[in-house]
Parts: C-alpha cells; structure tokens; sequence
C-alpha cells in the first residue's frame, strides 16, 4: 500500500463515499501532480455514486454540471469536483456531449479522458490505475492522447489547446501522432468560444514555458482568428514580467495578433495597445514636478506619456534624477537652459 498526501478534506470525502458503498478514486491532474512531486492545485473524484447520491450525502454541495454528473462538494480542504463514472454521447457541438449515461465502470470513465498523463485514478490501498499507459509518458515527458486523438479532437476541439498548454507548464513534449492529429483538426478550434481561447492561451503564456505558444499559431490553432501559420522567435518571452499585461503585451508585439480578436477586459486591451498608460502610473517623477518645471495642463500629460514610452525600452532608467534630467534635454536641448 502507498501513502499519499491526500488532505485531510478530500481523505474524508473519499471515506464517506465509500463508507456508503460507493466506489470513489482521486483522478485527473491530482493524480499525475502527485506523481511528478508536485502539490496539486485541486482535487478531482469519480464515483460510482450518482449526483443525487452525492448530494444527499454531502452537506455543503453546489450542483455545477449536473447534467453531465458533476457535483462540487466542499470540504475543510476547499471545494472538489465530484463526478459519476460516465459514458458520453455524440458531440454535436465539437465541444461538450450530447448526453451522458451512468452505466459504466472505472475503466470505461477512464477511457473517455484527453490525454494519458490526465487519465489516472488512485485505488483505495494508494495503488495507481493507468489502463492508457499515462506513468510511461509521465516518464517520457509527453502529452499523448487517450485512444485515437482524431477521435477526441472531434469530441472537444479545445483539447487541442489544452495540449500546448500541458506541455508548456509540464516542459513535456506532444506526442507525435497526437501533434499530427492537432494539425489535420486544427480547423475545429473555430467552434471554442473566444472566452476559453483567451483563458488557455494565458495560462501558457504565464507558464515556464510561453514560448510554446507560437505552437497554436504553427499549427492553425488560432487561423480563425488571426490568418497565420508561423511565429517568430518567442525565446524573449521569458523575459517580459509574469503577469498577464506584460505577457500578452510581448506576444502581440512579437506576433501581431490582434488582442481585440479575444474577448478580454478593457484593462488588457489598454494594456497591449497603449502600455504607455500602464507605465505612467510607475513613474518616478510626478504630475506636481512637471509643472514645477514650467509644464501646464496638457502638456504634463504628453509629457508622462512620451516618458512613458521611453521607460518601455529602457526600465531600468525610471529614476527620478534621470527623468528630470530628460524632460529639460527635451524642453531646452542637451545643456537643459
């Protein structure tokens, strides 16, 4: 038997599920987190359980997918996603199933799953199932699909997405025959909503990794939104803060792709296409010293903007001193009379 560091929350769960007779496994990113060392970021559990059953066993539920037998319940450890052994439907949609029916076992819930690295589930003795082979490629640091990876594309075009983003925050690679099969259904991703584009192509670019996102654009990933199949060298992308300002704003810039093709909030739009706003707040000379200088209405403000600029593509000179030093060698000439 292995331990693992199950909290104590997820632990009880389990044990109430079970205790009423139900099977019940931590499974998905937990389970490959755990393996690699890491801390996982949430828990997930499969059942044989019904939502009905989980509910009524649970005090404090949220019933997020009901449809598709998913019930959030939350614990002392934060909130986990409890979902029904399941087999799915036709997927009309390209993105979700039709229906889902709860008649199968661990195994065939396994099956379902996108990528190998994501479809392990943990017994009760800690013993790890992984009917697709996803410990091998957790040692191969690749993503692979589960089954015929035409298949699962078709079933949900953003796991297309979700590819580039594994590899990218796990530093693995795409399996081969999974990175063929992105190519040949990359045209599918027109049916993602424009909200989880936005979302997953953050979290590469906040990854260790955001160079990896010129991958979405080499394979097709974002034609419909940007007509492109190359990407530049994005080995600088490190380079720029890890915040998703800055990241994007480096990304469009080194790309060209339009931020306003994403549906995303006004402050990153204001961000990407006048950074200079962002940068005037940082400033280390203020409105009030400017108009000292002679500077009036207006004139301040184009003068924090063009400093601004200036301070984008040299950071390290944002000192008080020198931005005086400048805005009279601006006004006046070099000797600042």
């Amino acid at each position: 038997m292995r331990s693992w560091p199950i909290p104590a929350g997820v632990a009880a769960l389990l044990d109430t599920l079970r205790g009423a007779g139900c099977e019940a496994h931590p499974v998905g990113g937990c389970v490959r987190d755990l393996l690699l060392g890491r801390t996982p970021g949430d828990y997930d559990v499969c059942t044989s359980a019904r939502p009905e059953q989980v509910m009524a066993l649970f005090p404090r539920t949220l019933p997020t997918g009901l449809r598709h037998g998913t019930v959030t319940v939350l614990t002392e450890s934060g909130a986990v996603e409890v979902t029904t052994f399941r087999r799915e439907g036709g997927y009309a949609d390209g993105r979700r199933p039709d229906g889902v029916r709860f008649d199968v076992g661990l195994a065939e819930d396994l099956s379902r799953r996108d990528f190998t690295v994501n479809a392990m589930a943990l017994s009760p003795e800690g013993a790890v199932i992984d009917p697709s082979g996803g410990q091998a490629d957790l040692a191969r640091r690749q993503i692979r699909c589960v089954g015929d990876p035409d298949r699962r594309f078709a079933e949900d075009a953003l796991r297309m997405l979700r590819a580039v983003r594994f590899a990218a925050q796990l530093d693995f690679t795409i399996e081969d025959a999974t990175l063929a099969a992105m190519r040949r259904n990359a045209g599918r991703t027109a049916r993602v909503s424009g909200e989880r584009v936005k979302a997953e192509v953050e979290k590469i670019l906040l990854s260790g990794r955001p160079e990896r996102v010129g991958l979405l654009l080499e394979l097709g990933l974002l034609e419909h939104l940007y007509p492109v199949r190359t990407a530049p060298d994005l080995s600088g992308l490190g380079a720029a803060q890890a915040a998703p300002g800055p990241r994007w704003r480096a990304f469009c810039a080194a790309t060209g792709f339009p931020i306003t093709a994403l549906p995303v909030s006004r402050a990153l739009r204001r961000c990407v296409l006048h950074p200079e706003t962002e940068q005037v707040k940082q400033l280390a000379l203020s409105g009030g010293e400017l108009e000292r200088l002679g500077l009036e209405g207006p004139q301040i403000g184009r003068m924090q903007r063009r400093l601004a600029r200036y301070l984008l593509e040299h950071p390290g000179e944002n000192e008080r001193e020198r931005l005086l030093q400048m805005v009279r060698e601006w006004r006046y000439g070099r000797n600042g009379l």
